[in-house]
């Protein structure tokens, strides 16, 4: 048995065929673990849809901001021009995979490896990360989800307190879990800088590189950001390798010692800030 983190698909469909060819991934007895992102910006969505939720338990992917957006857009009818995963929704089986979707987790840990899409702020624990994932995912897998979605999008809160409540909780949670990539000392979320560690202010620095970080005893899997490549450090492991970009797509075998395999990818879209909308969807 053996257990691969795959980083961000979005919907490069036949590229993750590849890669599972290449590490021999058996369903009979191997699990993946998906680092959110299966969706948009890449040409085959649904048919990375189809096929994860066709794992069944093999399988656990986490909720990644794409994803979330997906699921907004099935709940809204809004399309934005540069989104792909039209064909999800409107295929046959659409509100089957979005109803699936977005029972996904936020974040999942076997008690040795942690998967996440983002990242951590630095004030929360185990026992804190797990809380306050439970929380959205309960809303989220809730039958008001769609009064949350609307109030999902944006950037304030930006600095995590206990007296936090309601939607302003909601989405600083959800901020953390599939968008966060900076912050300042003090634990505050930075969502104007997206480039690879060392373009950012002096102020900012990688969330994983917080010091007194209270999640740092925790082995952390994530994906999102593509610009750092695949990395080892601070005890974690990014691996978003661009795939999309003509990057590699990365699979990470956990164990002692983790090993990565990765497969160059022909990709999608030029590097660079090639989408962004009103909605804050980076």
């Amino acid at each position: 048995m053996a257990i691969y983190a795959i980083g961000d698909v979005q919907g490069c469909y036949d590229d993750l065929l590849r890669l599972l060819d290449r590490i021999a991934f058996d369903p009979a007895t191997d699990y993946l673990w998906m680092a959110g992102d299966l969706v948009n910006r890449g040409p085959k969505s649904l048919e990375v849809l189809r096929f994860v939720k066709s794992l069944g338990e093999r399988a656990v992917t986490v909720l990644g901001n794409h994803d979330l957006h997906l699921v907004a857009a099935h709940a809204s009818g809004i399309v934005h021009k540069k989104d792909t995963f039209r064909p999800v929704l409107e295929a046959e089986d659409a509100d089957e995979l979005i109803d699936w979707l977005r029972r996904q987790p936020l974040f999942h840990t076997n008690g040795e490896f942690c998967l996440l899409h983002a990242g951590l702020p630095p004030q929360w624990d185990l026992e804190k990360t797990q809380a306050m994932a439970a929380l959205a995912e309960q809303v989220l897998q809730g039958d008001d989800y769609r009064s949350f979605l609307q109030e999902m999008y944006g950037n304030q809160p930006n600095l995590w307190s206990d007296d936090l409540e309601g939607v302003p909780r909601l989405r600083f949670i959800v901020n953390c879990f599939t968008r966060m990539r900076f912050l300042d000392a003090e634990g505050r979320l930075d969502f104007t800088h997206d480039g690879r560690p060392g373009s950012q202010p002096p102020h900012l620095m990688p969330w994983f590189a917080a010091p007194n970080r209270k999640n740092a005893d925790l082995r952390i899997v994530f994906g999102h950001w593509s610009q750092v490549g695949y990395y080892e450090g601070h005890n974690c492991y990014g691996i978003d390798t661009g795939c999309l970009w003509g990057g590699q797509l990365t699979a990470l075998r956990l164990g002692d010692p983790v090993e990565s395999i990765g497969i160059d990818c022909p990709g999608y879209r030029r590097p660079g800030k090639a989408y962004s909308d009103a909605a804050g969807v980076i």
